[in-house]
């Protein structure tokens, strides 16, 4: 009986902060360019992912409590690593994620060095996406979505062209369809084609669907690197020139 009380209160206070969301996201929404593609994008999606976030950070909250003591016997301090992201309609905001590497030599960020910034334990985070789950607190919030196209770089804003830029139409997400099409392991031009194509075709049924594959890729473990190196290459334009993404 109390295990089912419990759940209520869960459903009940997820239920309450996802009407809050619809409503300020109503309130808030200035004129945008991107025309949402039905009843579903428009409607239910943003109560929705914060209903889902808020319902997910309350049942995962020993897990998360018991990640950040491990982040912190393992990585040492600090067990966070926030940084900014481009948003929707190219909106900074800060991104939270458990860090996964270990600090810089002398406090100088070196790419040649993250394979051996990046321990095993680091590995597993990454591999089991535990290092992410901090982006609940982003999605409550209204910096992102459950599903979208994932969060990149600030300086990224300048190097897209203009069929790339299109991802920032919609708030980015946790997960979308690029991370269930090989993750770190296909081209950024492969990327962003499958983003631009899910801000144009965003539906219940594939929100689902994503969902459900990546926890897939997850359980499979692929894509978690971008070919020999350890952390995704930098996008340096449309160009075809690349160099080590010096962030986590």
């Amino acid at each position: 009986m109390i295990i089912v009380w419990i759940i209520l209160w869960i459903i009940a206070i997820a239920f309450v902060v996802g009407v809050i969301a619809v409503i300020a996201d109503a309130i808030g929404k200035k004129d945008s360019k991107h025309k949402p593609y039905g009843l579903y994008e428009r409607f239910v999606k943003r109560g929705l992912d914060a209903f889902l976030a808020t319902g997910a950070l309350i049942v995962l909250s020993p897990v998360l409590l018991v990640t950040a003591i491990l982040v912190r016997v393992k990585l040492g301090s600090p067990v966070l690593f926030t940084q900014e992201r481009p948003g929707r309609d190219g909106k900074i905001f800060k991104l939270y994620k458990f860090r996964t590497m270990l600090p810089p030599k002398d406090g100088v960020i070196d790419p040649a060095q993250d394979a051996a910034r990046l321990t095993p334990f680091g590995k597993k985070l990454r591999s089991t996406s535990l290092d992410e789950l901090l982006e609940l607190i982003n999605m409550i919030k209204g910096d992102m979505a459950v599903v979208g196209p994932r969060p990149l770089l600030v300086q990224y804003l300048t190097r897209y062209n203009s069929h790339q830029a299109r991802r920032h139409e919609v708030r980015p997400g946790f997960t979308g369809l690029a991370q269930v099409h090989g993750r770190n392991a296909i081209s950024w031009e492969e990327k962003f084609d499958w983003d631009v194509k899910y801000v144009d075709h965003i539906t219940f049924a594939g929100d689902v669907k994503i969902i459900l594959d990546t926890v897939r890729t997850v359980l499979k473990r692929e894509g978690i690197s971008g070919g020999e190196s350890v952390t995704m290459t930098e996008f340096m334009g449309n160009d075809n020139s690349a160099e080590v993404l010096k962030s986590e």
